[in-house]
């Protein structure tokens, strides 16, 4: 386990960036303790000081997961966000997308939102843009990335794509296995 170089700090705030904006400072200096990311096996792990204190007396080979996964690095070096994030991306989440009851369950099986699936959308949401999925109970359900800005989400066909799939809580029964 080492600290992320100064690329792999940047590919991985950009990435925190689309979705939670400014608040990234949040996740690092909390009030309860400080908290720091760290690379193992290609994947980011998000960890308290104290607790990485205690894991250093683990050897490297031994050491299976530490902290919350956060993402890991492709083979091309690009950062991927896990499921296992969002529990830290929503509540600083800067733009949110609420689907209807009826549209829970096709996104916990990994589609995307359709515009008749959209219950509400924050404001000034732009195209592009990393967005938190939650229910009308405002549970998150995972992320993804909005396939149209608000104003054009008003607009366009039922059967539109609004909010393109990135990740959901329905991984962790379909993906059981490669989770860390």
């Amino acid at each position: 386990m080492r600290p992320l170089t100064e690329g792999e700090t940047r590919a991985v705030f950009e990435k925190l960036g689309k979705y939670i904006g400014e608040n990234i400072q949040l996740l690092v200096d909390r009030p309860d303790s400080t908290y720091c990311f760290r690379l193992h096996r290609d994947r980011v792990y998000y960890v308290s000081e104290k607790l990485l204190k205690a894991a250093a007396s683990v050897s490297r080979e031994s050491l299976v997961a530490l902290g919350s996964c956060f993402g890991k690095f492709t083979k091309t070096q690009k950062f991927r966000l896990s499921v296992t994030a969002l529990d830290f991306l929503a509540p600083y989440a800067k733009h949110k997308v609420w689907v209807k009851p009826g549209s829970e369950q096709s996104f916990l099986y990994g589609n995307h939102v359709l515009k008749s699936g959209l219950g509400r959308i924050t404001e000034n949401t732009a195209q592009y843009q990393g967005v938190v999925v939650y229910s009308m109970a405002d549970v998150p359900l995972g992320f993804g990335v909005a396939a149209k800005s608000t104003q054009d989400c008003r607009k366009v066909d039922p059967m539109a794509i609004v909010v393109f799939h990135q990740a959901d809580v329905g991984e962790y029964v379909r993906n059981e296995d490669t989770l860390t």
